[in-house]
């Protein structure tokens, strides 16, 4: 099985920045497309941000394009997302999620999700 952490969130102020971390235990991690998605207060969960197995390819939501970067170290087992001018509309539980053989197409239907991290932003 593969295990996945994430860490990094926390209360901010709008304009703020954060870094998420998703840690990942078990088998075959380099391979994986990995990505983060987040759910909001009342709100279905979306994704937010996706990186193929190799760093390749990328994919961002409209709504963090410019603001978020995704970013993964696969000696280290951990991918990471970096979320800075946040807003409070950024308020919501951030997810880690992984796709064994597919591509971040396929990170809707991820093989393995984390726990979510709580990621507050103020206005």
């Amino acid at each position: 099985q593969v295990q996945l952490e994430e860490s990094g969130g926390g209360l901010v102020q709008a304009g703020g920045s954060l870094r998420l971390s998703c840690a990942a235990s078990g088998r075959t991690f380099s391979s994986y497309a990995m990505g983060w998605f987040r759910q909001a207060p009342g709100k279905g969960r979306e994704i937010v941000v996706g990186i193929s197995w190799n760093g390749g390819r990328t994919y961002y939501a409209d709504s963090v394009k410019g603001r978020f970067t995704i970013s993964r170290d696969n000696a280290k087992n951990t991918v990471y997302l970096q979320m800075n001018s946040l807003k409070p509309e950024d308020t919501a539980v951030y997810y880690c999620a992984a796709v064994r053989y597919g591509d971040i197409e396929h990170l809707s239907t991820a093989d393995y999700w984390g726990q979510g991290t709580q990621v507050t932003v103020s206005s």
